[in-house]
């Protein structure tokens, strides 16, 4: 059996055109301070990871992340890269125990986890490319014949700009819309206003035989989303997503008690966060980003968990590592889609960086069950728009 060569991390910074920032088109944790500027600064993500893991026998598996790039980058070469060469990448399970273990001091959770999840993707597309078998066939195989979508964009604005895309949007067929909100504690009630305002306004354009999500970004607190959850409810939404910090797991679990499910975890990074999530009752949907939770391997765990409390997963982000997920779990009903745009918040980036990503068709995108692995690779059609450092 071939073993693990070597291990290739590139960090891959975009210097093309990009959206500049705008005033309130999505909250955020950072709307708490006094800061002035752009507060969504340090959640945007112009940057990206690649990690190519190459085995005896000249096959390169790749992985990826999105988080602290720079970090990830140095945190893989200098500790979680040498726990794996050398090593069977069919041992994944024993690979992920290792670096999980080794590295619990500081690793468990953040940076760690994603530099994790990066190597553990890479080895996953590697062993596919290996046994020529897609991802989700190693995973259980089809369990959809597609995959249903929700357009993931309409960030604040204003109502005009909105409601045209969304116009624009439904002539796509997707399965949902999901809008942010630009306004916060902060903006008192004159930004609840504009807040509602807004999600009739998109209610208006789609209609309810569709589904409509509401996305906060960590940017409410307890107190702001109890005042906006009886105002929210007339206009049905699927779910209200991230209306508080992360770490507040208690203030999640008293929202969702409401009528309007509460969604969560794409900044949670671990099994056992979300089973301290899911014994609180504190979510009725996970977020998880595979490129953040450890990796296919904790994914698959995490699935399974979510399913025996029959809470669905649906991931964060779209994007080839988490599609493969869905397509080969039950309990994955629906995945977020990014549709190709100018570089705005970071997400865009992964149709910059790889290609091989399925394009969505009448609101479903498939995955082809002759590509092995995850059915990507690294493009240099914009590679002058990158300057990569290795």
């Amino acid at each position: 059996m071939t073993k693990i060569k070597s291990v290739r991390t590139r960090v891959w910074n975009w210097k093309g055109k990009t959206v500049p920032p705008q005033g309130n088109f999505c909250t955020n944790a950072s709307d708490a301070l006094y800061d002035r500027g752009d507060a969504m600064g340090s959640f945007r993500f112009h940057q990206w990871l690649t990690c190519e893991v190459e085995t005896e026998c000249g096959m390169i598996g790749i992985g990826n992340a999105a988080l602290a790039p720079s970090l990830v980058k140095l945190a893989i070469d200098e500790h979680y890269a040498p726990m794996v060469i050398g090593e069977d990448p069919f041992d994944y399970a024993y690979l992920w125990e290792k670096m999980y273990r080794r590295t619990h001091a500081w690793g468990r959770k953040g940076v760690g986890m994603t530099a994790i999840s990066a190597v553990d993707i890479a080895i996953w597309d590697l062993m596919g490319k290996l046994t020529n078998k897609p991802v989700f066939k190693l995973l259980g195989g089809r369990t959809k014949e597609k995959i249903p979508v929700y357009y993931s964009k309409l960030y604040a604005d204003s109502v005009e700009a909105m409601q045209a895309e969304a116009e624009e949007a439904m002539k796509n067929g997707y399965q949902g819309f999901k809008t942010r909100f630009g306004y916060g504690p902060k903006d008192g009630m004159k930004g609840m206003r504009e807040n509602l305002k807004r999600v009739e306004a998109v209610r208006e354009v789609i209609g309810y035989d569709t589904d409509l999500m509401l996305e906060c970004y960590m940017g409410w607190n307890l107190d702001y989303t109890k005042r906006m959850l009886p105002k929210l409810e007339k206009f049905e939404p699927r779910w209200l997503e991230e209306p508080v910090i992360a770490d507040d797991i208690h203030g999640y679990a008293e929202l969702n008690k409401g009528p309007i499910p509460i969604s969560g975890g794409e900044h949670e990074f671990s099994l056992m966060g979300f089973r301290q999530l899911l014994d609180l009752r504190a979510i009725s949907v996970i977020q998880y980003d595979t490129n953040r939770v450890g990796g296919i391997t904790a994914a698959q765990k995490i699935n399974a968990l979510a399913e025996a409390y029959q809470v669905p997963v649906i991931p964060h982000a779209g994007q080839m590592h988490n599609y493969h997920l869905t397509m080969a779990n039950v309990n994955c009903p629906i995945s977020e889609y990014f549709p190709v745009f100018d570089v705005e918040v970071g997400n865009e980036l992964f149709y910059y960086i790889f290609e091989g990503d399925p394009d969505a068709v009448d609101g479903y995108l498939d995955l082809d069950d002759n590509k092995p692995g995850l059915g990507i690779s690294i493009s240099d059609k914009y590679l002058a728009d990158f300057e990569v450092t290795e």
